[in-house]
């Protein structure tokens, strides 16, 4: 195990705390720390089928206990424990770093402050400039300057193969593939992030994410890169690409540059939005339209015309005019428009576009305050009122993104009375069939482990907040609070799942990455995808282990999770997650 050498560990090896060695039993804790007024919880998890009845927090400086804690709450099995107990000392509110000590063995040294997360968010836009095409301000080099070919165009008058200047944005994960929904959500993302949390942001990058202030916040800079990109990608009102490359791309880990492999020099192919199925290895694609992806667009274009009218007017009335016809297209073209793969099965298999399209007249309305776009987006509303993986607890791979319906939050902040009640009751009810699941087991872990499982966590724990503050109910902040640990080290395997995060802590250290594979270079921010179900890691193609697995003592016939380069389905970290834990990551600090 990757694990820190902490003073408390020194203490027990001195026989201090009457603490046993080699002890089946472990306390996981949040690595980044506890904010000091908010719920705060370890959990203790054995092998064997012992209880607790108490613990105590031990004063790292001093190393005396200062807490003894009796509000525990076990549990049967779970994961490779058979038994997992939770430790709740949220009323001890004093500040400092300490140990908990239980059953005979002392948890990760953690950290008990107000402002725990204060710099975590622009840690995290770290990751995303390492991940911006074009100019990559990481490598200080260009990448896919000739972006490229158009694929599936012919029906609006694009002859395939003809030239489109679509160069820039970020690389969707490891590999250097581009795609126009997880690009546009994070650039959402990133824009609320600053609207709603503005002060948590510093300004020590330029716009093209070298060093050097411009007077514009990080993340707006970040966020305009996204908008920029996605203006290429809706270059008339009638014209409109979902992604740039394709599983080709997997044919080796490289540090990104000029691919040529995809048989036309160094350009590679620009798939068009055309509303019909497209490939997907040796078959079609499920697609039935645009609007998934038309409304993710237009909502970006709208919330980032409101937040650059100050600094860039005419950059903010491109964007204004953009995000009309992105809604038109969708309106024009409902229905999904899933990925393409020319190899291998594996696809975003979109299956909704009423959250998208709800969400672009919410971001619409928002500025022109026009009646007609309040009752497309209530209408939208009343007929997806829950993200469906929270009730059916499992899905396709991106089946249901993004894995939140923002535009119910972006309603609420506009409406009140019964409609606001109405749309608290949409998150209320997937909220509830999550906790349905999580009270049943220690880890209140009532997300499901599919591909990309901790993006689900980070979109879950934002709409328990959002939910939070917006109806003053605190029933489930419990469970907000569980999901948040669970990212940073309260689950089965004791580490954060941000790449260096924190800095003191058992974070990932061989993810899933070219840039860390071949050059040792460090993706500070980046979340990883996170644990799968044991049967989905089993069924993987071309899934391998390069090293001894530091965690093969708690991976269960129930989920895994690697910090190995081998296994591309938990350890490989994605743009699009690491932009919604941004958001998340603001909120915390505020």
């Amino acid at each position: 195990m990757k694990r820190i050498l902490s003073i408390a560990l020194v203490f027990i090896m001195m026989g201090s705390f009457k603490t046993r060695l080699y002890n089946p039993s472990w306390i996981r804790i949040n690595l980044v720390g506890y904010r000091t007024q908010a719920p705060k919880v370890a959990v203790w998890c054995s092998k064997e089928n012992e209880q607790i009845q108490q613990f105590q927090i031990v004063d790292i400086l001093s190393g005396k206990p200062v807490y003894t804690g009796k509000k525990v709450e076990s549990f049967g099995a779970y994961g490779p424990f058979k038994a997992v107990t939770r430790l709740d000392f949220s009323d001890y509110t004093i500040e400092g770093r300490y140990v908990i000590v239980a059953g005979g063995v002392s948890s990760p040294e953690f950290t008990i402050a107000s402002d725990v997360y204060r710099k975590g968010a622009d840690f995290c836009l770290r990751y995303m400039r390492q991940q911006r095409s074009g100019f990559n301000p990481f490598l200080k080099d260009s990448c896919h300057t000739k972006d490229g070919y158009v694929l599936y165009g012919s029906s609006k008058g694009i002859k395939d193969s003809s030239y489109v200047y679509v160069s820039g944005g970020w690389h969707d994960a490891s590999d250097y593939l581009q795609y126009a929904t997880t690009s546009a959500n994070a650039t959402y993302h990133l824009l609320m992030a600053y609207r709603d949390f503005p002060d948590v942001f510093n300004d020590i990058y330029q716009a093209n994410g070298l060093a050097g202030s411009n007077k514009i916040p990080d993340v707006l800079d970040e966020a305009k890169w996204g908008l920029d990109w996605l203006l290429k990608m809706h270059p008339r009102k009638d014209w409109m690409f979902n992604q740039v490359g394709d599983d080709r791309d997997h044919a080796g880990m490289r540090i990104p540059k000029e691919d040529s492999f995809y048989g036309k020099g160094i350009q590679r192919p620009v798939y068009f939005i055309n509303g019909k199925p497209q490939q997907r290895g040796k078959f079609l694609n499920q697609t039935t339209g645009g609007a998934s992806t038309a409304g993710k667009f237009a909502s970006a274009f709208a919330l980032g015309e409101r937040q650059f009218k100050a600094i860039a007017p005419s950059y903010a009335k491109m964007l204004r005019e953009k995000s009309l016809t992105a809604v038109q297209f969708g309106e024009a073209m409902p229905g999904v428009a899933q990925t393409v793969s020319v190899k291998s099965p594996y696809i975003y298999a979109e299956g909704n576009w009423m959250d998208d399209m709800e969400l672009a007249y919410a971001a619409l309305y928002a500025r022109d305050k026009d009646p007609q776009q309040l009752a497309k987006g209530m209408k939208l509303a009343s007929k997806e009122p829950l993200t469906l993986w929270m009730e059916k607890d499992t899905a396709a791979h991106y089946q249901w993104y993004p894995f939140i319906n923002i535009g119910h939050y972006e309603w609420m902040r506009q409406l009140k009375g019964e409609a606001k009640k109405k749309l608290l009751s949409y998150y209320k009810k997937g909220i509830e069939q999550v906790w349905s699941r999580a009270q049943k087991n220690g880890f209140y872990r009532g997300v499901p482990f599919i591909w990309c499982s901790n993006n689900l966590t980070v979109s879950f724990a934002i709409q328990c907040f959002w939910y939070r503050i917006e109806s003053g109910d605190t029933k489930y902040q419990p469970l907000e609070q569980a999901c948040i640990d669970w990212l940073f080290g309260v689950n089965p395997w004791g580490t954060s799942m941000v790449y260096g995060y924190p800095a003191w802590g058992d974070t990932p250290i061989d993810p899933h990455s070219a840039f860390t594979q071949l050059k040792k270079y460090h993706i500070d921010g980046g979340l990883v995808d996170g644990p799968v179900y044991t049967n989905i890691y089993n069924n993987l193609i071309g899934i391998k282990l390069y090293n001894s697995d530091s965690y093969a003592a708690f991976q269960s016939n129930l989920a895994v999770y690697h910090d190995d380069f081998g296994d591309y389905s938990t350890n490989e970290p994605t743009m699009d997650g690491t932009a919604s834990l941004i958001y998340l990551l603001a909120a915390l600090a505020k």
